[in-house]
């Protein structure tokens, strides 16, 4: 058998299984193009629709449970029915929405975050991840006078800031394109691009293009030349501020000229962040002559507010933080110890509580050593959703809050099983 028979035949056991899903997307068809309005929530034969959410589980039109390890691609990391994060919303809820106007909540947020962030002195909020990294190149491009931002190769910055393939609704910034965790090339390109190189905007993990962690070196060599060449360092922790309680940038020891924020930090709504040193954000006070202007009408919306600092503040202490992420490590390890237990080209990538799966056992140091295998990746897929787990097509993990360790444990019994049904295809 071929990985695309074994594939085949694993879209008909999931089709059969799952028929109320697959009404809910050909109706969805009709208004939506491919019946989807989020690119990376399709995937064959139709994705499943979701019904409800409790604690870390799912349940899809078809009545079938899913532990949750996807975790909203890391931006569930309260799972879906924290008790101190819905009370919090019930009683924004009761208090009216939409004013118009400063609330009660939003200064308790930012200084939740500034304490969690050292390098964060000031901040302002948006509604995604994608805003905020658009108005921190932004911001550096008006404080510098300079135009040009220097990029990674696989990098993820948002909807239009994506440098993963072909972006064509990317914004027509000027770029300078690098190998992540390349440290001579891209110190070469800041020394070329010098004079009007307004910013390097890096995730010091790789997302998206499948959980690379960066090496610290190759982040304090960047902190180093754009500090020598006054450009500004924007650090996207979008993600990754989730994985230490000062983010990895604690963990690197860098502190960044700014830094961006989004997913968790909303607590299951629309968020997103951008903040840093003083002098630099300071520009957007509105009562100071030639401010920089930072509108947003759902900016600071009283829900996102009030959950936010009910996660942050009761919920996601830096003990949970660390309980978390050590939990994730331990899943990461047990993965790779079981691909070579199986003796299957599988490997797990990643750091604390996100982690991705992929089909190689050479070493991955930027988003060009990955072997894409899309076929493999889809048979992986749909066979632990068969299992009663739920990840990313791509082999994304990010763990919620209330995943337990038994758990955890019974994923990795599925991945060991799906390992040994298609050991041939997978060795």
């Amino acid at each position: 058998m071929t990985v695309r028979q074994a594939l085949e035949r694993a879209e008909q056991r999931y089709a059969a299984s799952n028929s109320a899903s697959e009404r809910r997307y050909r109706d969805a068809t009709a208004v939506l193009p491919g019946g989807n309005t989020r690119t990376s929530l399709h995937y064959s034969p139709f994705p499943v629709t979701f019904a409800s959410g409790e604690d870390q589980f799912l349940t899809d039109l078809d009545g079938h449970r899913y532990v949750d390890l996807l975790g909203e691609y890391s931006a569930g990391l309260y799972g879906h029915s924290d008790a101190a994060v819905l009370a919090a919303v019930r009683r924004a809820l009761d208090e009216g929405l939409s004013y118009g106007g400063p609330n009660r909540y939003e200064a308790g947020l930012a200084q939740e975050i500034v304490r969690r962030f050292p390098s964060v002195e000031l901040l302002r909020f948006t509604n995604s991840g994608t805003e905020a990294n658009l108005f921190a190149i932004g911001t550096a491009r008006a404080v510098t006078g300079r135009g040009t931002v220097l990029v990674f190769e696989g990098g993820y910055h948002g909807g239009v800031l994506s440098f993963r393939g072909a972006t064509p609704l990317n914004t027509p910034y000027p770029y300078v394109v690098c190998d992540y965790n390349d440290v001579p090339g891209t110190l070469a390109a800041i020394e070329q691009h010098r004079d009007d190189l307004a910013a390097v905007i890096l995730e010091p993990m790789l997302g998206g293009a499948g959980a690379v962690p960066a090496t610290a070196g190759f982040v304090r060599a960047i902190r180093d030349a754009t500090t020598r060449h006054g450009v500004v360092l924007i650090v996207d922790e979008v993600m990754t501020s989730r994985l230490a309680p000062g983010g990895l940038q604690e963990v690197f020891g860098v502190v960044p000229d700014l830094t961006t924020f989004g997913k968790y930090l909303g607590a299951g709504f629309s968020f997103g962040a951008f903040g840093g040193a003083s002098r630099l954000m300071a520009r957007f006070d509105p009562g100071v002559p030639g401010h920089l202007s930072h509108p947003g009408t759902f900016n600071n919306n009283t829900v996102t507010m009030a959950a936010g600092l009910a996660g942050l503040r009761d919920v996601f202490t830096p003990s949970a933080t660390r309980a978390l992420n050590a939990r994730g490590d331990r899943l990461r390890d047990r993965l790779n110890a079981l691909f070579a237990e199986a003796g299957v080209a599988m490997q797990a990538t990643g750091l604390g509580s996100i982690l991705s799966l992929h089909f190689q056992t050479g070493p991955i140091t930027r988003s060009r050593d990955i072997d894409p295998a899309p076929e493999k990746r889809a048979l992986l897929h749909l066979e632990l959703m068969l299992r009663g787990f739920y990840i990313a097509r791509r082999g994304y993990l990010a763990l919620p809050l209330p995943v337990t360790d038994a758990d955890v444990d019974a994923f990795a019994d599925a991945v060991r099983d799906v390992a040994t049904t298609h050991h041939r295809l997978l060795r």
